[in-house]
């Protein structure tokens, strides 16, 4: 096992690594930007390094800081977290050429993967679902025309090397498809350096389930069943549930057999997440991450697992120690992301915590990096606390959480808060009859 682990990261994914080192024994190494000098993960590491000014591209972006701290303070693995360079085979590359692990996937899986295009060959030859579309990169506004034609507006064009929503657009119809291409080809170029564009089917109805998995180095792979993370703002998510109010059993066991099976074919190893639309009982893969996902702690809370240990085992070589007739599935958890935005405009509102309280109680975990006194930089992403609950039902994990909501504080800055308060006491989020496009329309509704 390691013994000294540097976590290329910050705020609360940062924490939550480092609790997971402390658990098993091993100590910690927090990287920070100036402007995180005093944050939580810095604080609570066994030892800290400063590598860089706040700008993430000079600092946590910095592969040649990260890996000069991991040299000086003898650290043997380096977990990256999430965002930042954790789906970056060149660094995953670059670390294990140090002589460091990489607690993560290879970087020939990650590399595959992070291509949209690439991914889904993989996905098509393991024999998972897609969604109807182009079997590569477009080559000219023609052939998406010819395409669209043939499986039926509407079509959405896709940045091959995308995510979080840009170098996305639909084209309900064919005086929409050259306004589409333009501008998801701008928006790929913009903020990827690469303005391949593929084209899918748009399904107008669809949940987003996404499913994970563990794969050691000896053969073995485990999924521990879906998250269903269709409460979602500009293709952002705000809130996740483990498991899905649409999904039965024979659902979640027919596709992670297939997945398991297709990742076992190829030798993928350490944590994924493959995410599929659901409609009409049909499962469409859209893309895999090759990294902790933020919405990890659901499945944990279900599943009784540790995910960040179980990576870190990983790393060091050590099988899973179960098969997948071992994992069983309790009660039902909701993760709700709460960010420093105000609640109505969305706007960042970064700012000194003044107060801050976490609710607490049977049944509820905050992942958080805020205490009272800490200024939230404006520097980086506005998540600040994710808020878990578990209960033996979806009703039950609905009222504590709505209990968890009103008891949180967190006072000097805009949160999302009320937000989440409010769709926790919508009849229509408790039913579980929503889809991807509920809360865009809740919060127009919202909005007058």
């Amino acid at each position: 096992m390691f013994g000294k682990v540097l976590i290329a990261n910050r705020g609360e994914i940062a924490l939550r690594v480092h609790r997971a080192c402390q658990e098993m024994g091993i100590r910690t190494v927090a990287v920070h930007s100036t402007a995180d000098a005093t944050a939580m993960h810095v604080r609570l590491a066994d030892e800290s390094v400063c590598i860089g000014p706040p700008p993430a591209r000079d600092s946590y972006l910095n592969v040649a800081a990260i890996l000069s701290a991991a040299t000086i303070t003898g650290a043997d693995a380096v977990h990256p977290g999430y965002g930042f360079l954790s789906e970056n085979a060149r660094f995953a590359e670059m670390v294990e050429a140090h002589g460091l692990k990489f607690i993560g996937p290879s970087p020939d899986h990650i590399r595959m993967m992070g291509d949209k295009i690439a991914a889904k060959d993989a996905m098509r030859r393991l024999d998972v679902p897609l969604v109807p579309g182009s079997p590569g990169a477009l080559d000219s506004l023609d052939e998406a025309r010819a395409i669209a034609e043939q499986i039926m507006y509407p079509v959405l064009i896709k940045a091959a090397a995308g995510g979080g929503g840009r170098g996305m657009k639909v084209a309900r119809d064919a005086s929409e498809i050259e306004e589409a291409w333009r501008v998801a080809r701008t928006e790929a170029k913009s903020a990827f350096g690469d303005d391949s564009v593929y084209l899918e089917k748009y399904l107008d109805r669809p949940r987003h389930i996404e499913l994970q998995v563990l794969a050691d180095n000896h053969g073995n792979v485990v999924h521990f069943g879906e998250r269903d993370c269709s409460l979602q703002r500009r293709h952002q998510k705000l809130v996740e549930e483990a498991g899905s109010p649409v999904l039965t059993a024979a659902d979640r066991e027919a596709l992670g057999a297939r997945v398991t099976a297709g990742l076992s074919k190829i030798g993928y190893r350490n944590a994924g997440t493959l995410e599929f639309l659901w409609q009409d009982g049909q499962f469409a893969f859209i893309e895999m991450n090759t990294r902790l996902q933020v919405e990890h702690p659901v499945t944990e809370m279900v599943a009784g697992i540790d995910l960040v240990k179980e990576q870190i085992r990983i790393a060091a070589g050590e099988p899973l120690g179960y098969t997948q007739t071992d994992i069983r599935f309790n009660g039902h958890a909701i993760e709700c992301r709460i960010t420093a935005e105000d609640p109505e405009t969305f706007a960042p509102s970064p700012g000194r915590v003044n107060t801050y309280h976490a609710p607490g109680g049977l049944g509820v975990r905050v992942d958080s990096a805020l205490y009272s006194g800490y200024t939230v930089p404006p520097h980086y992403d506005s998540l600040v606390a994710k808020l878990i609950v578990h209960a033996p039902s979806r009703p039950e994990a609905i009222a504590r959480m709505r209990r968890a909501l009103n008891e949180m504080v967190v006072a000097g800055i805009r949160t999302t808060l009320p937000l989440h308060q409010a769709v926790m006491d919508d009849a229509e989020f408790q039913s579980g009859d929503y889809t991807i496009h509920w809360l865009e329309r809740f919060v127009a509704s919202r909005q007058g």
